[in-house]
C-alpha cells in the first residue's frame, strides 16, 4: 500500500511541473508578443526597419534576462531573511550599472514622495521593517 502513496505523490509532482511549464510557456508567449509590439513601434517612430528574426531574438533575450532577474531578486530577498522582494533588492540587482541604479533610486524616491502620509502616529517599527520598503512582491517558498 505504501508504494501506491509514493506513486500518487510522483503523479502530483509531474502534474504540477507540467502546469508550471504551461504557465511559463504562456508567459513567454505574451512577453514575446509585447516585446515585438514595442520593438516595432519604436522602429516605426524612429524611421527604422528591423528584421523579424532580430525582433524575435530581442524578445527571447529579454525574456531570459527577466527570468534571471527574477531568480536574482528571489535570492537577494532570501539572503536578507525575507520572503518578499522589495525595492532595495531591485536596486541591488542593478549594481553593475551605475546609471540604471541611479534611475531606480530616483524612481523609488518619487514613489515614496507620492505615497500619502498618515496623520496619526504609528508605532515605532522594528529594525527589520525599517530596512524594508513599502513596495514588495511575494516570493513563494521553494
Amino acid at each position: 500500500m505504501e508504494g501506491d502513496g509514493n506513486k500518487i505523490d510522483v503523479q502530483k509532482e509531474e502534474e504540477e511541473e507540467e502546469e508550471d511549464e504551461s504557465v511559463t510557456n504562456i508567459l513567454r508567449d505574451r512577453f514575446r508578443l509585447a516585446s515585438i509590439s514595442i520593438a516595432e513601434t519604436e522602429a516605426q517612430r524612429n524611421g527604422l526597419e528591423i528584421s523579424e528574426p532580430i525582433i524575435a531574438y530581442i524578445a527571447d533575450f529579454a525574456f531570459k534576462y527577466t527570468e534571471q532577474l527574477a531568480k536574482d531578486l528571489e535570492l537577494f530577498a532570501q539572503h536578507a531573511g525575507r520572503k518578499t522582494v522589495n525595492t532595495e533588492d531591485v536596486i541591488l540587482s542593478a549594481h553593475r550599472n551605475d546609471h540604471l541604479a541611479t534611475l531606480l533610486r530616483s524612481f523609488c524616491n518619487d514613489l515614496k514622495a507620492k505615497e500619502p502620509q498618515s496623520e496619526r502616529k504609528r508605532k515605532k517599527a522594528s529594525r527589520k521593517e525599517d530596512k524594508a520598503t513599502t513596495s514588495v512582491v511575494h516570493v513563494p517558498d521553494l
